[in-house]
């Protein structure tokens, strides 16, 4: 069932979404060579404690970390660790937050210092798919045609979408009703209907689309090594278009 949310609702899913968006964003800006995840996640759950909100992903099936931090071919659901940063990698940040009884989730990718070109332009391309993907988030149109948009796009530029994860709805529990593929064609699943509540979240591998489980059983990486770029907001269907509930 999908649940459709109230102003007042949205109003809180709004608050939620706004912590998210101030923490990534003071990560962004702690992303340099020499940084490790684990310092990273620790600054974090800091920033959460300082907020009095709650990480949405720790302890969440046993998740033990505050952010998924996933660098280079590591395409989502990474744990941190102690190793430092180089310059010339990525590093995919997914994270969320529970504020008032509602989640806010989104995730980014930043260049560590000087990237190469074709990093680069899987970040930039991978960024795009998602502005497209909130665009097609209006009412009245289908569920598959965010799907479709995310397609469309990376194709075009010879990357690739994973298949095995998708977006969710998303409010009073992290994962709701529906699940949003990143790849299918347009019209068709449900109808948008104003007050519905999206975590789009395009990931997007520069080689294959495929990807294999690590023995921690959670960390996903691509099966050719190939770097990997994750870009997610939470999104609002609206009379008067999308709205994103997690910027700044």
């Amino acid at each position: 069932m999908i649940v459709l949310k109230s102003r007042a609702e949205l109003n809180q899913m709004r608050e939620a979404g706004r912590v998210v968006a101030e923490i990534l964003q003071l990560l962004r800006e702690k992303v340099v060579p020499g940084v490790t995840t684990l310092e990273l996640d620790r600054f974090a759950e800091q920033e959460c404690k300082k907020r009095k909100v709650r990480p949405a992903f720790k302890g969440y099936g046993g998740f033990p970390f505050t952010i998924c931090s996933s660098p280079n071919e590591k395409v989502v659901h990474g744990f941190a660790d102690e190793v430092p940063l180089r310059e010339g990698d990525i590093l995919s940040i997914d994270f969320g937050v529970i504020r008032d009884g509602f989640y806010g989730d989104s995730a980014i990718t930043v260049p560590v210092g000087r990237v190469d070109a074709e990093k680069e332009r899987l970040l930039r391309v991978t960024q795009l798919s998602l502005d497209l993907a909130i665009a097609a988030a209006v009412a009245g149109g289908r569920l598959s045609d965010i799907s479709s948009a995310v397609q469309t796009c990376v194709e075009k530029e010879g990357f690739s979408v994973v298949r095995e994860f998708v977006g969710h709805g998303i409010g009073r529990q992290l994962h709701e009703s529906p699940q949003i593929p990143n790849f299918g064609p347009p019209g068709q699943g449900p109808r948008l209907r104003p007050g519905m509540t999206l975590a789009i979240e395009p990931m997007i591998n520069a080689g294959s689309p495929a990807i294999t489980i690590l023995k921690d059983g959670w960390t996903a990486v691509s099966v050719d090594g190939k770097p990997s770029a994750h870009f997610e907001h939470t999104v609002a269907v609206t009379e008067s278009g999308p709205e994103v509930l997690t910027l700044p």
